[in-house]
C-alpha cells in the first residue's frame, strides 16, 4: 500500500514539474501578424527582435515611442501614406485594422 502512495506521489510531483504550454495568441493577433508580415515587413521590422530593412522605417515593436498605439487606428482607417518617403499607401478595412493594432500592441517593448 505504501508503495502505491509513493508511486502516486512521485507521479504527481513529476507531472507538476512539467512546464505548462505557452498561452496561444488570440486569432486576432495571429491575423494582424500575418497582415503586417505580408504588407509591411519588406521595410519594417514587424517582430519583437528583427531589424528594419529600410533605414527610415521604424520597428513596429517601438512604434509607441513615436505614436500612441490607439491613435494608429485612425491613421490606418484613413490610409497610411505618410511614412518614409517611398512608403506605399496602405488601406485596411476595420477588421484588418483591429487585428493589426492588436498585433502591434502585443509586441511593444
Amino acid at each position: 500500500m505504501q508503495q502505491k502512495y509513493r508511486i502516486m506521489t512521485t507521479t504527481a510531483l513529476l507531472l507538476a514539474s512539467i512546464p505548462a504550454p505557452a498561452m496561444s495568441e488570440s486569432a486576432e493577433i495571429v491575423r494582424g501578424r500575418a497582415l503586417v508580415e505580408a504588407n509591411c515587413s519588406r521595410c519594417h521590422a514587424v517582430s519583437r527582435d528583427d531589424a528594419s530593412m529600410h533605414p527610415e522605417a521604424p520597428a513596429f515593436r517601438t512604434l509607441w515611442e513615436r505614436y500612441p498605439i490607439d491613435a494608429l487606428e485612425e491613421a490606418f482607417a484613413e490610409g497610411i501614406y505618410v511614412g518614409h518617403p517611398d512608403m506605399p499607401e496602405f488601406v485596411a478595412d476595420p477588421d484588418q485594422i483591429a487585428a493589426i493594432i492588436a498585433y502591434i500592441a502585443s509586441i511593444q517593448d
